[in-house]
């Protein structure tokens, strides 16, 4: 069975950027978001309360396709985000905001429960962590295909931060990587070698 890794961290924490870097340097299998492939988010951009629930299940499912599809394969797969991001960072947060209903939340909640109990947890996830001002900063500087506006903010980045910070502790320490991405390093040139030296190191499944 292929290794799987997750990078995850808040909006802006610089997810994307690592999961090319690394693809790049290591020759891993990667797996991106995909906002604008995915046939709701444009039509939950538009109408939160209506898609935010189909929007959801579509995303947590195309994460455990990508799961099932990586550890099919022969070489390391590195998710950006991933579906347990997916549900305890963006299920919750859409749910305090209204987006999803109670009974559309615990049905995320099962999907989210059932795609998990039958799929083991990444091997390794890389947690990013920056400042909430400089996450703010890049927030702003963005330039996306698809308006997120209306479903993130700036303003959602101290609950995001605890809904990850929540989950992590119900994870093993040995499986967490914490990764200081503050710094404007395009290249993450920085922490490069102690990444790539831990990779190998990853468990046996």
């Amino acid at each position: 069975m292929a290794k799987l890794i997750a990078i995850v961290g808040n909006n802006a924490s610089g997810k994307t950027t690592l999961t090319k870097v690394l693809c790049r340097k290591g020759g891993f299998t990667p797996c991106f978001e995909q906002h604008e492939e995915r046939p709701y988010q444009k039509l939950f951009s538009e109408d939160l309360q209506k898609y935010a629930f189909p929007n959801q299940v579509d995303f947590m499912l195309y994460r455990a396709e990508k799961e099932i599809e990586i550890r099919a394969g022969e070489f390391v797969g590195i998710q950006d985000g991933g579906l347990d991001q997916d549900f305890h960072l963006y299920t919750r947060l859409f749910h305090t905001k209204a987006f999803l209903t109670r009974k559309e939340y615990d049905l995320c909640q099962r999907t989210y429960q059932t795609l998990r109990a039958l799929l083991p947890l990444p091997d390794l996830i890389i947690r990013l962590s920056a400042p909430h001002e400089v996450l703010r900063q890049r927030l702003l500087a963005r330039n996306r295909k698809i308006d997120l506006e209306q479903i993130f903010t700036a303003d959602d980045l101290p609950a995001l931060e605890n809904y990850l910070d929540e989950w992590l502790t119900s994870i093993n320490p040995d499986m967490v990587m914490v990764v200081d991405s503050s710094e404007e390093d395009p290249g993450f040139d920085n922490i490069l070698p102690d990444l790539m030296a831990r990779i190998p190191e990853i468990p046996e499944s």
